[in-house]
């Protein structure tokens, strides 16, 4: 089912029924995300004619391609090789006319991996406020508000570069509810949120802003393109690749294997170890009760759930959830279940995710684990890993978020 989700998604499969009729000037390719380098070689195969661009993905997440750069960069904290990359790939969209074609290949990831600071900010500053979202527990909509006010690229800044040329953004949507201005912070679309916003939530999360951000906020010379501005007039965003479509995937496979599915939602968000311990009660009340769905049966849900850091181990929401969902099952017989992110990566790691089994805590206690410590410490990468029951797919080249799946035996 895990295959199947990622299957889906590819951009070899989801690329060619999008692309547009040649323009009558140049078709200039720009993009970013994890998936963005192997969206640019499916152009570059299916496409007939003149063809060039920028593209920027993650370290080891390249694809072949000729006349498309790609560059590398870091994720999930911004380094200097993704600013350069912001700067040329602005420098490319200026200077264009309206019989030009801008075909920006999105994906998730690519906020971290579009880090021009806006003027008056550095890299090290958008690189320490990156780090303090990414560990205080807000949602992806939330951290991307705040990036898209402290960026000189996102929040429709790399449309209107590009006007008056026509823009076609294709998404590959990585964010509960599949809003385009959430996939990579929105860089070719209109921005219905403001620099009060931003400044709301690093308020509510008692994030510390380096004073040159506060002061950009405070100002309002942070503010993003807004709806009805009219150099986005040209633009036309399609959504090509979701969750949702993930989550069917992997329920046609359930199917034929004789498996119910049900999909509880595509968009599931909250603390992980919250999350798990939700998913624990249904499982357990499917296991004993045969309430809401008779087994056997899958349990499959997407989303991004946060975590909110805590201490000091090798963690992500994939196997954090995974684990408190182990505690929570206390060993019932019959559920199995896999956990992981569709990207190949998740945290920091490079392990997608993990698996758990009837028998997970039996053999964590065997070796001496103590389940319920790492999991305050934030350290269940360390659990799985002990137990060899890592998922590792490596780079996947695409990314539509988390996929779980809770497999109950009759």
């Amino acid at each position: 089912m895990f295959d199947a989700a990622i299957a889906s998604a590819q951009p070899a499969v989801c690329i060619p029924p999008h692309l547009p009729a040649p323009p009558r000037g140049r078709l200039i390719v720009v993009g970013a995300g994890k998936a963005s380098a192997a969206m640019a070689h499916t152009v570059e195969q299916h496409w007939p004619g003149p063809i060039s661009g920028l593209v920027v993905t993650r370290y080891g997440y390249s694809a072949p391609c000729e006349r498309i750069e790609i560059v590398e960069a870091a994720h999930p904290v911004p380094d200097a090789a993704g600013m350069r990359a912001a700067q040329r790939m602005l420098e490319l969209a200026r200077g264009l006319d309206e019989d030009d074609l801008v075909l920006c290949l999105i994906s998730g990831g690519g906020s971290a991996l579009l880090p021009l600071p806006a003027v008056g900010l550095t890299l090290d500053l958008k690189q320490a406020v990156n780090r303090a979202l990414l560990s205080c527990g807000a949602t992806i909509s939330e951290m991307n508000c705040v990036r898209r006010h402290l960026s000189a690229i996102k929040g429709g800044r790399l449309g209107a570069a590009c006007y008056p040329a026509s823009v076609l953004t294709l998404l590959i949507s990585d964010v509960p509810g599949d809003r385009p201005i959430d996939v990579a912070s929105g860089p070719t679309v209109a921005d219905p949120t403001t620099c009060a916003d931003a400044l709301g939530i690093v308020r509510r999360y008692g994030i510390e802003l380096p004073d040159a951000a506060r002061a950009l906020l405070e100002s309002g010379r942070g503010e993003s393109i807004k709806p009805g501005d009219p150099r986005l007039a040209r633009g036309v965003v399609r959504t090509i690749a979701t969750p949702q479509m993930a989550l069917e995937a992997a329920a046609e496979v359930a199917r034929r294997a004789g498996i119910t599915p049900h999909i509880l939602g595509a968009a599931l968000e909250g603390e992980a170890r919250d999350v798990g311990k939700v998913l624990a009660g249904i499982a357990l009340q499917v296991a004993v009760r045969g309430q809401p769905f008779e087994p056997p049966c899958v349990l499959l849900s997407g989303g991004e759930t946060t975590v909110t850091v805590h201490g000091s181990g090798r963690g992500g929401r994939n196997v954090e959830f995974l684990l408190s969902l182990a505690v929570g099952l206390d060993g019932e017989p019959g559920i199995h279940a896999l956990a992981g992110d569709t990207d190949g990566v998740d945290g920091q790691e490079e392990i997608a995710g993990a698996c758990i089994t009837p028998d997970t805590l039996a053999r964590a206690w065997a070796r001496g684990l103590r389940p319920m410590d790492m999991l305050a410490d934030n350290d269940a990468h360390s659990f799985f890993s002990a137990l060899d029951d890592s998922l590792i797919t490596g780079p996947t080249l695409t990314n539509v978020n988390d996929f779980r799946a809770i497999l109950i035996e009759r």
